[in-house]
């Protein structure tokens, strides 16, 4: 069994997302892991321009924003029940979790 997990996460909810992290934080240390982070990572935001109107008025448009925010945990020296707890925390369906051992 590897010493070292990393677990990534991504969300476009802020508070959500830094929720969750507190959960996963809570549920490892319990078990005496090592916990490096959480790591905030650069925040992807993309802009779409639409136009108002189908027909008239090409000026009037409508900017939206979308933002993308991500964290990185690092978990050192885990054992089979860091793992367990890991599984059993609830995580919302609004964040994705990529988790590499």
């Amino acid at each position: 069994m590897s010493n070292k997990i990393r677990i990534k996460l991504q969300s476009y909810d802020q508070q959500l997302l830094d929720k969750s992290v507190n959960k996963i934080i809570k549920a490892v240390q319990s078990t005496g892991v090592v916990v490096s982070g959480p790591i905030p990572l650069p925040t992807k935001k993309s802009i779409y321009t639409v136009l108002r109107g189908p027909t008239i008025d090409k000026k009037a448009r409508d900017q939206f924003e979308q933002r993308n925010h991500k964290r990185l945990l690092d978990l050192h020296s885990t054992t089979p029940k860091t793992i367990d707890n890991l599984m059993k925390t609830e995580i919302s369906s609004a964040i994705k979790v990529n988790i590499k051992v």
